[in-house]
């Protein structure tokens, strides 16, 4: 038999950089830039794949582009009925779309109300899907996070063609708290797209884990308003029984983005997926992950909701499935060791082991990340932790 000392040589794989935004900070390509330019100052010779990342929120149409998706922008109305301009990312009959790039609570001026969190729709983010159809898409993934509306997804699914009506014909008006006037859906000329929802949020549409209990208050709600939008959603849900005879109130996700989830589910027949794992397939992950010594992966701030289905533990779960190891960088990093540990992270590195002034760590993050990324090269990258054995 051959010894395992003799069995030794090198390995030559290479480094895949798949961080998540630094939010408040860096986008996740600048993230993934920095990293790149500290590894090769010390290891020029390791080839480096630069894959930022997301989770279906903020962020996800810039990093699909990142991989080959073209960007197409155009303008829609916001959760408030002003234009925006919203982009959205097709490659191959397929568009990602972000909810938030047009109906996120970011675009409602001024600090959220009673009068916005009743009103707010979801239109613009129907109005991006009909755009996409319009341009070639066959199959819509739909990230939903941040959303300013509390509309069971009704504003969504007219702009797609299809009619809310009171009790005398006319259209309702937009946002939730028109709901419980509804009297009857017309669907029947409805655009229809198979539609894969990206989320992590598990809440139904309805009850104490439902759309207006947990959410509705930081867009503005106050407590009869979230009763109101409670009814009100709880009428749409009624009405789409009888008129539609489905019933998604208690599906994982129909609490998402206001009730946008359990729009998909009801009239799209819609997949609910983390949405870690279908940004992952579709930058083709598994692919370059494929013979990788090293995945450094990250977000601003690694804690408790990291662990519930964050990019970074996709990211590691995903990379350590092909036979990588996986670090992470972060702002701020409040896990354990066995924490990390669990969820597939073999080390994590906070700017704030560095620099203890977290706002100088937002400030000056790219240089910081510079230097964690020299670290890891030091620790991770040098050859003699890269010897595997061969018995041949």
């Amino acid at each position: 038999m051959t010894s395992v000392a003799a069995g030794k040589q090198w390995r030559a794989g290479h480094c895949v950089l798949a961080p998540d935004k630094f939010k408040g900070s860096l986008t996740a390509a600048r993230v993934a830039a920095h990293l790149a330019a500290g590894l090769r100052q010390l290891r020029p010779d390791v080839p480096v794949v630069i894959m930022p990342v997301a989770d279906g929120g903020d962020g996800t149409v810039d990093a699909v582009v990142e991989s080959g998706f073209a960007r197409l922008s155009t303008t829609v109305r916001g959760p408030g009925r002003a234009r925006v301009v919203a982009s959205f990312a097709i490659r191959d009959h397929t568009a990602v779309i972000e909810l938030a790039q047009a109906s996120g609570l970011h675009l409602n001026p001024g600090k959220p109300d009673a009068t916005m969190a009743m009103t707010a729709s979801s239109i613009g983010t129907g109005e991006l899907i009909k755009t996409a159809v319009e341009r070639g898409a066959r199959r819509v993934v739909l990230g939903l996070g941040g959303s300013a509306c509390t509309d069971g997804g009704t504003g969504m699914l007219t702009a797609l063609g299809v009619r809310f009506l009171d009790e005398h014909g006319h259209q309702l008006p937009p946002g939730g708290g028109s709901l419980r006037k509804l009297a009857r859906i017309d669907a029947s000329a409805m655009i229809r797209v198979p539609v894969t929802v990206a989320s992590d949020v598990d809440n139904p549409l309805l009850g104490v884990r439902g759309a207006a209990n947990v959410y509705a208050r930081q867009k503005g709600a106050r407590t009869a308003d979230v009763d109101e939008l409670e009814r009100g959603l709880a009428h749409f849900a009624s009405i789409v029984r009888r008129d539609l005879h489905v019933d998604v109130v208690d599906r994982p996700g129909a609490g998402a983005a206001g009730g946008v989830g359990y729009a998909a589910l009801a009239f799209l027949d819609a997949q609910v997926r983390p949405g870690i794992e279908l940004v992952l397939e579709q930058l083709g992950f598994a692919e370059q992950v494929a013979g990788a010594r090293l995945v450094i992966t990250g977000e601003g701030c690694l804690d408790r909701q990291t662990l519930h289905g964050k990019a970074p533990v996709g990211v590691a779960r995903a990379a350590a499935a092909a036979g990588a190891a996986v670090v992470a960088v972060a702002g701020q990093c409040a896990l354990s060791d066995q924490q990390l540990r669990r969820a597939h992270i073999e080390q994590a590195y906070a700017l704030t082991d560095i620099e203890p002034d977290p706002q100088i760590c937002m400030t000056e993050a790219g240089p910081l990340l510079e230097q964690v990324a020299r670290d890891i090269a030091q620790s991770w990258l040098a050859d003699k932790r890269h010897l595997v054995t061969d018995n041949r």
